[in-house]
């Protein structure tokens, strides 16, 4: 419901800024403060609808946008499912062993003052000259690697926080029956941690879905609806509703992929609730 009425809403004001902003735009000394609305800058809501049906070679507009949308939102799940493995990884890590909490979360957190359209061509770079099990890299490789950069990050610290939740109490209460740290872990810190994992791997999500089109495009990657963006604008001279329409569809990848982790969060949901936070470690 509340994505619907968000989507109206989004419709509602691109309407009302066509119909009330001037055809060239809002200029202020020389510098123009409010876009252009003509139909070859800001189409019509309808307009980007009706351009699906379209033909697009072989094919419709549509069709092509479904057909590079599945290509990426399949990266950035696997994006998603690695960044996640390598967040929950570190983060027990840093549980464990206070010293290497202390030194590797300020990496962890500098890592994303990192521009991203400045890591791809590196990692697509250091890409082509890895082989595994005798296989050359493939572009869709650095695609995941660079999607999942973005993921790890809110599910570290997310997973990090979580697991120090419990209550110093219930810490001791386990060491006093005589459970270990692996014990503990499975029984007391996972289950309290999923209240937390839950809205970062949320967040891991959209973040997913940004990384792959941005590598994408950044890395020159076909088959993706980031390449396809870029296509898309260099053919919308005079009318921007195919690159519209193409943007729209990149969005709703991150609406989709959101949407599935809320299902697992259903899955989940006797674990959602809130922790007693506590600075209990060991």
């Amino acid at each position: 419901m509340y994505p619907l009425a968000a989507f109206a809403l989004v419709i509602g004001l691109w309407e009302l800024i066509k119909a009330v902003v001037p055809a060239n735009g809002v200029s202020v000394g020389g510098q123009r403060v409010l876009p252009r609305t003509t139909d070859g800058a800001l189409p019509h809501s309808w307009a980007v609808l009706t351009v699906l049906g379209e033909r697009d070679g072989k094919t419709t507009v549509g069709a092509t946008l479904l057909r590079t949308a599945s290509f990426t939102l399949e990266l950035s799940l696997l994006a998603l499912a690695v960044g996640a493995v390598v967040g929950i990884a570190l983060a027990v890590l840093m549980q464990r062993f206070s010293f290497v909490e202390r030194g590797l979360l300020p990496y962890v957190i500098v890592s994303q003052t990192i521009p991203l359209i400045a890591l791809a061509p590196l990692v697509a770079g250091w890409g082509g000259k890895i082989h595994i099990a005798g296989q050359p890299w493939q572009p869709w490789m650095s695609i995941v690697v660079i999607a999942s950069y973005l993921v790890f990050f809110p599910v570290a610290i997310g997973t990090l926080r979580g697991l120090q939740s419990p209550a110093t109490a219930s810490v001791e209460l386990l060491h006093s029956c005589a459970a270990g740290w692996w014990a503990t872990l499975t029984h007391l810190r996972f289950p309290a941690a999923v209240p937390h994992i839950l809205p970062a791997l949320r967040l891991g999500a959209a973040a997913a879905v940004i990384g792959s089109v941005v590598a994408e495009i950044s890395t020159g990657t076909a088959g993706g609806i980031g390449r396809q963006i870029i296509v898309f604008s260099q053919q919308s001279t005079g009318n921007a509703a195919r690159l519209y329409a193409a943007v729209i569809a990149a969005a709703l990848l991150g609406v989709v992929l959101t949407a599935l982790v809320s299902a697992l969060e259903a899955v989940l949901r006797r674990y959602a609730r809130p922790g007693h936070t506590s600075g209990a470690r060991r």
